[in-house]
């Protein structure tokens, strides 16, 4: 029996605690030997600016994979820009355990990774969240980063004013001081923890506006090298850790044109978050480094996510049991 697993089900049972916690055993798994993810190969879809992006991985026991359909042209229609569904096998007979929407459990683990990566590489005391970008990405990341750092004052900016200032209102009961900033600068430079939520082209954050001991996660841009939220200077000034190396060198915008322009070199982005969780590569190393946590997100976020939720699932009883062998 296969247990379909829908959007509100996801919801009712997701617990970011949680979340963060799987998503960080799974990057250490990944250097430690008990979690697999190779390379992707992104699949143009022929007639339009499309890609579809198979995400494949194991980890304790788990394994699925996800299929990430990115389609820019989407919101002119009214749709999400991404949509994907995960698909979770027994990985000791090979049969398939559950189908599950990945909106919502993508969002939850995209946040987690951040959280992973700030409680790694930000100074304990940062207290000032930065959110470039103001929708469902930056709510999630607010609750995330606030799990792992004492965030007492939020500084955000977006596009569009109104989005931002939607952010503020909902916020507003979260216990902490929400401001909605002008500029991107004006976010950049007020924050300790800077998070990039869009899936811009060009450039957004630039590494001349960065300051002495702040943290950045780059993390909205979709798999596209032409798609990038900041410039090279930003990573020439931090020290860079990935997600994965083979997904920064092959898919990140941000990554590719630093190498291309001659600003980094391969060697600054050799670390890998699962290295420094597994104390194989150093984090941060002093109190005024900029540290840098660059990600266009990996499937082994995603299949450990999608198991800790398939538990609770079946243990609450929720989802739609089928038999595709009928």
């Amino acid at each position: 029996m296969v247990r379909i697993v829908t959007r509100s089900d996801v919801e009712a049972v997701l617990d970011l605690r949680e979340v963060i916690e799987a998503v960080e055993h799974a990057h250490r798994q990944l250097v430690l030997g008990g979690a697999t993810q190779p390379g992707r190969a992104c699949a143009p879809i022929p007639g339009n600016d499309g890609l579809l992006v198979p995400m494949t991985a194991t980890v304790d026991g788990a394994g699925g994979v996800k299929l990430l359909a990115d389609l820019p042209g989407n919101p002119e229609s009214g749709r999400p820009r991404q949509q994907s569904s995960i698909i979770l096998v027994d990985t000791a007979t090979g049969r398939p355990e559950a189908l599950l929407d990945g909106a919502v459990l993508t969002r939850f683990r995209t946040a987690a990774a951040s959280a992973v990566a700030t409680r790694a590489l930000s100074n304990p005391d940062s207290s000032v969240l930065g959110l470039i970008g103001a929708g469902a990405l930056a709510r999630a990341h607010l609750e995330a980063i606030a799990v792992v750092r004492p965030i007492r004052t939020v500084v955000v900016w977006s596009r569009d004013p109104a989005t931002a200032q939607a952010f503020r209102d909902e916020m507003a009961g979260s216990g902490r001081e929400i401001c909605v900033a002008e500029t991107p600068v004006e976010a950049v430079q007020a924050a300790d923890v800077v998070c990039t939520l869009t899936p811009a082209v060009d450039p957004i954050v630039r590494g001349a506006w960065l300051r002495p001991g702040q943290h950045l996660n780059v993390v909205g841009a979709p798999p596209r090298p032409h798609h990038r939220e900041i410039d090279a200077e930003c990573l020439r000034r931090a020290r860079v850790v990935v997600d994965s190396r083979h997904t920064a060198l092959t898919e990140s915008g941000a990554a590719i044109t630093a190498l291309r322009e001659g600003a980094i070199s391969e060697q600054q982005l050799e670390t890998e978050l699962g290295e420094v969780l597994a104390g194989v590569c150093p984090g941060r190393t002093g109190r005024t480094e900029i540290t840098l946590f660059n990600s266009v997100g990996v499937a082994v976020q995603d299949i450990a996510t999608a198991a800790l939720v398939l538990r609770h699932v079946a243990a609450k009883g929720l989802g739609v049991e089928i038999a595709l062998d009928r």
